[in-house]
């Protein structure tokens, strides 16, 4: 794999941070190697997993590899950011294990931050790896909306989840989002001070929809399609009937937090969000799935 290059960036540290289980190390090499093209100040490999398959990281430099129980993602992620903001970082990166992506995407969006102090949580743009566009910007969803993404046949729900997938929004153009999908996050260090880390009450699943929302009470939280990313997403409660069991078990954590049918701001913040949709042009097409 690719070593990673150790240097501090003119524009402030930037800190990454990786949350593993079991996780091939084929994988974790692969998105290794897409930090790598970035000079990151320190990556924070937290492994939740129950084995010693990824210990070599710690041999990496540039590299904190640290062996946790398994208290959750967002909990895991917790200890790395706890840890760059006691060294200065300006942005912290979470990230999956199963993304990669060509070229330099961090720069880009360091500088974007940079330009624009009003934004505290910035996302790409995000494909398949068949090439179909991954909806990474969502509006909040309501009970309804996760219930019938997951049990209602795809016919029959094809208008309801464009509008919470925000389908017909033209994804080459930035968004203010109060979801954006977990698996790329770039935050703003002053605005998790400002509103928290992750929930940790939330084992997983619903931990990037809380963060998000609470960063956008007061902060922009940009999907900025300018730079992209590839995302295996493994989708494993789909799969899976114990994984489908915790994420529906952290569902009803986070309805029980902010509502279920009666939550005032997921109604105002959506209203909001559909004003900025820029809709896709007449005879344009974007293959794109949630």
């Amino acid at each position: 794999m690719t070593e990673h290059r150790h240097e501090e960036s003119s524009e402030g540290k930037v800190t990454a941070s990786i949350v593993v289980h079991n996780t091939p190390h084929v994988q974790l090499d692969k998105v290794l190697d897409s930090l790598s093209k970035y000079p990151f100040e320190k990556i924070y490999i937290i492994d939740n997993g129950n084995n010693d398959s990824l210990a070599y990281c710690a041999e990496i430099p540039g590299i904190e590899y640290s062996k946790v129980d398994n208290r959750g993602f967002g909990a895991a992620h917790n200890i790395a950011i706890r840890k760059a903001m006691a060294e200065g970082s300006k942005f912290h990166l979470v990230l999956n294990a199963d993304v990669w992506w060509h070229g330099d995407v961090i720069a880009p969006m360091i500088q974007y931050l940079n330009s624009n102090p009003k934004v505290g949580l910035v996302a790409p743009k995000t494909y398949y790896p068949d090439g179909f566009l991954q909806y990474t910007c969502r509006m909040l969803p309501s009970p309804y909306d996760l219930f019938t993404k997951r049990f209602i046949p795809e016919k029959l729900k094809n208008k309801r989840m464009k509008r919470y997938l925000l389908a017909l929004h033209d994804h080459d153009y930035p968004l203010n989002s109060p979801y954006l999908l977990g698996s790329f996050m770039l935050f703003r260090i002053d605005a998790l001070k400002e509103t928290g880390l992750f929930d940790e009450r939330f084992f997983m699943y619903p931990e990037d929809i809380d963060i998000t929302r609470r960063i956008h009470e007061t902060w922009k939280t940009i999907y900025w399609p300018e730079v992209s990313i590839i995302h295996e997403h493994q989708a494993a409660s789909r799969k899976n009937l114990r994984m489908f069991g915790i994420h529906f078990f952290n569902m009803i954590k986070y309805f029980n937090k902010w509502g279920w049918i009666s939550d005032p701001g997921r109604k105002q913040i959506n209203k909001e969000l559909i004003k900025q949709i820029h809709l896709l042009e007449p005879g344009k097409h974007q293959k794109g799935r949630g």
